[in-house]
């Protein structure tokens, strides 16, 4: 005998309405108000959208408390140590894992899609030299939908599935050649005997002169940085690609949308803002005084890649990219950098100070990621570039799940107006 439908009871001016709720798979339950404006005549009001499910999914699930973060089921902690980034974007598309025969052609199509259209060069080339690469990356990835006609129909599933192809090859390619750009140097075309990670590391330092011999660790830590930033639910980026999608826009203009978001600085820039933590505390001797201004109530300093809005324990992500944080370090070494002392520094007292326990102020996937590519020579202005190539795949298949719902309408959030009440308009001699 099947379980009689959950509902709630919402009592408005001593009149009941019935409220239907829904049960997911995990997580809490779902109270559904689609149908209170008709009935009620009443919106409800969730600034940032923080206690509202605005879609269905079946792709990513956090729970903050705990700690967990699963893609398609599985735990991030065994895609990041045991699979790779183009298996963990297979599994986000299509909702399984492959088989090797499908991986092989997968990985296939994504290598040999790589390559930009020659023309596209000439938008690199429109920027000023020091334009920031994310406001390259947003121009060139809208731009995209002047060069490729043949996949911008989103009613046809061919083409969004060739949309979805170009637009995780590409990405790499593009942030490369933005950050080749900003630093004068000639673009360097991507090569079909590397894999991913090891060609992006490639394009950004290699030169005519030199080829740039990638080395398995380093190609590794950034394999896990992609995997680790693929998808993370209903984020701000992700909300932005789905209510840009929702007006039937193409696929190459929501991801730029979600470039734009990812650029600001609560979202995307969070390792950026580490790094330049880092460099605010600058040495190994003055960290006591600003782990004490970090405890104090009153001072409007914190301690950034600690802690997590969304995890209110260890951030999930962050134990694999600590053990390549490590063997980068060891890589490289630490001795000849004061930033990584002093993040080597930092998270030595935090993993050990009570205060950081008790606030569970963990090292989050930011802080290692940050410490990673600084070690790799990235300049900060390209940690965003690199989170938004690792993301893309994340949006797509959101996208692309959200074109498949059938109640998929256009997004339109309702508002609290406190304006003023209608009035009469006044001559200009009358005011």
């Amino acid at each position: 005998m099947s379980e009689a439908p959950k509902t709630a009871t919402l009592t408005i001016d001593g009149k009941n309405y019935d409220l239907p709720i829904h049960s997911p798979t995990t997580g809490p339950d779902v109270l559904d108000i689609r149908k209170l404006y008709g009935q009620a005549g009443v919106f409800t009001y969730d600034p940032g959208f923080t206690s509202t499910a605005s879609c269905e999914s079946t792709i990513t699930y956090i729970d903050g408390e705990e700690g967990i973060l699963t893609h398609r089921g599985y735990p991030i902690g065994e895609l990041a140590g045991q699979s790779h980034y183009l298996e963990v974007c297979y599994l986000l598309l299509y909702g399984a894992l492959p088989n090797a025969a499908e991986l092989e052609e997968f990985e296939t199509t994504i290598t040999r899609h790589t390559m930009l259209h020659e023309q596209m060069v000439n938008f690199f080339r429109g920027f000023r030299r020091d334009a920031h690469p994310m406001a390259i990356m947003v121009g060139v990835v809208g731009a995209m939908s002047a060069f490729y006609h043949d996949s911008t129909d989103i009613s046809d599933p061919r083409q969004r599935e060739v949309a979805s192809h170009r637009l995780i090859a590409k990405m790499p390619t593009i942030a490369a050649m933005a950050y080749k750009y900003t630093i004068g140097q000639p673009f360097i075309s991507p090569r079909n005997d590397l894999d991913y990670a090891s060609n992006f590391l490639r394009m950004c330092f290699a030169v005519p002169a030199e080829d740039y011999e990638v080395n398995p660790i380093l190609s590794r830590a950034m394999d896990r940085i992609f995997t680790l930033h693929a998808d993370h639910e209903q984020n701000a980026s992700t909300s932005t690609v789905r209510l840009a999608s929702s007006s039937g826009a193409n696929p190459f203009a929501c991801i730029a949308a979600g470039i734009a978001c990812l650029w600001g600085p609560a979202h995307g820039g969070a390792n950026q803002a580490c790094l330049e933590m880092l460099k605010e505390i600058g040495s190994v001797d003055r960290i006591p005084e600003f782990i004490e201004r970090a405890k104090d109530k009153n001072d409007p300093f914190r301690l950034m890649g600690f802690g997590h809005r969304v995890y209110k324990n260890m951030d999930p992500r962050a134990t694999v990219m600590k053990q390549s944080a490590d063997e980068v370090l060891e890589l490289l070494g630490v001795d000849d950098n004061p930033l990584l002392q002093v993040a080597s520094e930092l998270e030595r007292i935090a993993l050990s100070d009570p205060y950081f326990k008790e606030k569970k102020l963990f090292p989050n996937v930011d802080f290692y990621s940050g410490i990673i590519l600084e070690a790799m020579g990235f300049p900060t202005s390209m940690f965003t570039p690199i989170f938004a190539l690792s993301r893309t795949v994340g949006w797509i298949s959101q996208w692309k799940e959200q074109l498949s719902d059938p109640a998929h309408k256009i997004g339109r959030p309702r508002q609290l107006y406190l304006g003023e009440d209608v009035r009469s308009y006044t001559d200009i001699e009358n005011r």
